[in-house]
């Protein structure tokens, strides 16, 4: 068990959490229910399962819970783009969002592979 607050990773995804809040608000008020409600549903769940998965108590589970935040990385990347498509996002903004989104991504595959590897020894 170790505090998530430590992960770069976690920090990482929760400031890309903050920012989807912040633009989704832009967002027309007739999707607040649609895609805005998904987008910053994914968001959250990359940042919550990397919490809970750091606090379990074996490596194991940690890394079945990063694998979880992985899938919720893609589910964000679509709603990024369904959004980009659906003119709600400006290209700037996309880009700013993708960009944070495939670090945090290529974080959480990095520290997977690491937890595995550490709990095959």
């Amino acid at each position: 068990m170790q505090d998530y607050r430590k992960l770069l990773v976690w920090q990482k995804a929760h400031k890309l959490v903050i920012d989807v809040y912040v633009i989704t608000k832009g967002f027309p008020k007739d999707e607040l229910y649609g895609v805005t409600s998904q987008l910053r549903r994914a968001a959250v769940s990359i940042a919550a399962n990397i919490v809970e998965g750091a606090g379990r108590k074996t490596k194991p589970d940690f890394a079945c819970f990063l694998t979880m935040s992985l899938g919720s990385t893609n589910e964000v990347g679509y709603f990024l783009v369904l959004s980009k498509d659906l003119i709600y996002l400006k290209s700037e903004k996309y880009e700013l969002l993708n960009n944070q989104l495939i670090e945090v991504r290529k974080m959480l595959l990095s520290l997977e592979r690491k937890i595995s590897s550490d709990s095959d020894s």
